[in-house]
């Protein structure tokens, strides 16, 4: 049994997210497929995380077991040609350690929003952005952003259906930046809560168009309720960015 290693890029739109499940598509399902049409193995595909539907990846990783004797470029080679036309693609593909996990053994996750600050409508980036009509104040928004940063429970942040046994989480980076009229939001932590991105990137677009200042970013971290979230951003402009192990060098 070889343990192989995946690094995976895949567009969100037609999946029900990462997980398998029973209700429509998923990414995990997809890769599975493919690898028993492959091994002829009911392989099961452990991710580095869970993504929603319509959520996006560039460089998810992730691991599963083969009995079958084969080379991991040609495993690689293999599944990429199964999954079409699915639009995932397996970047990589290496043998690893049996006790390496694509979750277990990730010591920091990254991800990038994507908006698309202008009134004229989407055309080819519509799913793969938030369009925001009204004119974005990233200064402002930049200030809430750092109210974010560092240990804090997360509740306001949180979706009502996470099943993490603690709201309390390290946020390592959040960032805004600008080019042109695009607006990215860059947000690093060893794990998130489900729907804290997005969460945190809807409050942060209502300090960029006035509706809040930094400070009732503030308020709405530290009442720790639900009902104080302001706006929960939409799936399409979320990307998952990297997923970081001990020995890669990279700290976020």
């Amino acid at each position: 049994m070889t343990r192989f290693a995946l690094t995976i890029e895949f567009d969100g739109r037609p999946f029900m997210g990462w997980q398998r499940q029973d209700h429509g598509p998923s990414v995990q399902a997809a890769i599975e497929d493919a690898a028993f049409a492959v091994t002829g193995e009911d392989a099961v595909v452990h991710g580095a995380g869970r993504t929603d539907a319509g959520v996006h990846a560039l460089a998810m990783r992730a691991h599963l077991d083969i009995a079958k004797p084969i080379a991991a470029f040609r495993l690689m080679e293999a599944l990429n040609a199964r999954l079409r036309p699915d639009p995932v693609a397996v970047l990589a593909c290496e043998a690893v350690a049996d006790d390496w996990h694509a979750r277990f053994s990730c010591v920091g996750r990254a991800y990038e929003y994507r908006i698309v600050n202008r009134r004229a409508p989407l055309t080819w980036e519509k799913g793969l952005a938030w369009q925001v009509a009204r004119p974005l104040e990233v200064a402002a928004m930049q200030e809430a952003a750092a109210v974010l940063v560092g240990r804090h429970d997360f509740t306001t942040f949180r979706s009502a259906h996470c099943q993490a046994q603690s709201p309390e989480k390290t946020l390592d980076r959040l960032e805004v930046t600008r080019a042109g009229d695009r607006v990215f939001v860059a947000a690093a932590a060893r794990s998130f809560l489900h729907h804290q991105v997005r969460s945190m990137v809807g409050c942060l677009a209502l300090v960029g168009q006035g509706q809040w200042t930094p400070e009732d970013m503030r308020a709405a971290l530290q009442a720790k309720d639900r009902a104080a979230l302001g706006l929960n951003a939409p799936p399409d402009g979320l990307f998952f960015v990297r997923a970081v192990y001990p020995g890669d060098g990279i700290s976020d």
